[in-house]
């Protein structure tokens, strides 16, 4: 334990130390600096996307830590044509920084660009999730209003909400007889997620809150939607998330929007339901442990570089 503990701590120390002299070394025999050497040899995707973003911010070039620093604030604020714009921008900078010769290396603005799409396209997507997160459902709110009834219409076409504060909300599993109490952990976000759920995927939608409902396996739909929101917000937040959404980025070239967070949350939902039931949970109580346990198990299938989940769910009928 104290050994592996050492390791740990001093492995990332000596790496420090003599990474100079190894990219030195590479350099000479090679004439290719390490993020062309990466570019040229790493498999496209999270592999290549996560080792070119790792490289740029351990550079020590005045030029490239300035150009971190312009993108990162880009990434905050700009539009999605405007994002689209970045990679240019970055291949200029790192091709004078590093020395790289357009005409002899033809092929490196392409698949650096890809991957500078790719890292600040997530970066943009988590301050586009923060921001629906940080704002608090309203019920002045006419929009905030119109989505919640939306998704009860979505969620139960056959039967008419007799009031905005009513009982019926926890048929489909929310807490009381008002939703928005429910939303304040996870703000608008959560109702989002909800709402992309039941239009997007209506078929799956409608198994789940009917497994949801079951007498004795059944869960609090809504508010377990909303605890995946969480989690789903977490695994962005904390980069475990990027494994899937650069290999999703790479594979339909596209960068990384809101609409595939949306599908990553689907994803999660319709899996946790299969998960819960294959767990055989004794009442609600059990919702706590299971419910870490599949976060273990969606992690540790992240931490391998070629994951990708798919978002086309569809509904087994037996």
């Amino acid at each position: 334990m104290i050994i592996m503990f050492l390791l740990d701590r001093i492995l990332p120390l000596v790496f420090h130390l003599i990474r100079p002299f190894i990219k030195w070394f590479l350099h000479t025999f090679t004439r290719l600096s390490e993020l062309q050497r990466i570019c040229y040899g790493a498999r496209p995707g999270c592999s290549r996307t996560k080792q070119v973003e790792k490289s740029l911010y351990l550079s020590k070039q005045p030029e490239i830590k300035q150009l971190l620093r312009e993108l990162d604030e880009a990434a905050e604020f700009c539009s999605d044509e405007e994002l689209l714009l970045l990679p240019s921008k970055a291949v200029a900078v790192v091709q004078r920084a590093k020395r790289i010769k357009p005409r002899i290396h033809p092929d490196f603005a392409s698949l650096f660009g890809t991957c500078v799409l790719h890292i600040w396209s997530y970066k943009h997507l988590m301050h586009q999730v923060e921001r629906l997160r940080s704002e608090s459902y309203d019920s002045q709110n006419l929009e905030h209003e119109q989505k919640l009834l939306e998704l009860w219409k979505r969620l139960m076409p056959e039967e008419e909400l007799t009031g905005r504060v009513s009982m019926q909300w926890q048929d489909i599993g929310f807490q009381g007889d008002d939703p928005k109490t429910d939303f304040r952990g996870m703000g608008m976000l959560g109702l989002e997620n909800l709402l992309y759920f039941a239009r997007e995927y209506k078929e799956a939608a409608h198994h789940v809150l009917l497994h949801s409902r079951h007498p004795k396996l059944g869960y609090t739909f809504a508010i377990v939607g909303i605890n995946l929101t969480a989690m789903a917000y977490r695994l962005l937040k904390s980069g475990d998330a990027q494994t899937h959404f650069y290999n999703l980025a790479n594979a339909i070239k596209q960068p990384c929007s809101l609409k595939h967070f949306h599908k990553f949350y689907c994803y999660l939902l319709f899996e946790f339901d299969r998960f819960w039931l294959e767990s055989e949970p004794t009442n609600i109580m059990d919702f706590r442990e299971i419910y870490q346990n599949f976060e273990i198990t969606i992690i540790e299938a992240l931490h391998r570089e070629t994951t990708i989940f798919k978002t086309n769910l569809v509904v087994d009928h037996v």
